[in-house]
């Protein structure tokens, strides 16, 4: 568990994909000025929390376990499949899913269109993950080492 807690990579990833998400409400209510909470669990949208998320992580890596290293080039073609799916595939699936919508009856239920990013808002996310990740892996660490500086835990001896 305590391995787990830290692994300020995943745990700083995640919450550049958590603010990446929150900032999808933000632009929600500034942008088109309505209260919709679903956009915290939606796909699409801008920015791109997947992107966050893997930026963020590959360049946690990079930093803690070198820029030149396998696992960093590992993590750096993972993102690259993933943000070419999200503005690629997905896009393009959701632009299929509005059409067919648009043959559809009245009253069926419609596919969902918002699935994948435009390049713009994959660009954003992908800009986020490493302004959240770096700085939190510098300057406040993992989560148990939070805890520990904090005096929620004792030191690890």
């Amino acid at each position: 568990m305590m391995d787990f807690l830290d692994n300020g990579v995943l745990w700083w990833g995640l919450a550049a994909c958590g603010i990446a998400q929150l900032s999808k409400l933000v632009i929600e209510l500034v942008v088109h000025r309505r209260w919709n909470p679903r956009v915290l669990i939606e796909t699409g949208g801008m920015p791109s929390s997947h992107s966050a998320l893997m930026t963020g992580c590959a360049a946690g890596i990079g930093w803690q376990l070198g820029f030149d290293g396998p696992l960093f080039a590992l993590a750096a073609t993972l993102c690259f499949v993933v943000l070419y799916d999200a503005s690629g595939v997905r896009r393009a699936a959701g632009i299929t899913a509005a059409r067919v919508n648009s043959l559809s009856e009245p009253g069926q239920n419609p596919l969902k269109e918002n699935l994948g990013h435009t390049r713009l808002e994959v660009l954003i996310g992908s800009l986020i993950g490493p302004a959240v990740a770096l700085p939190g892996l510098v300057l406040v660490g993992s989560p148990l080492q939070l805890a520990i500086s904090w005096g929620l835990l004792p030191p690890l001896g």
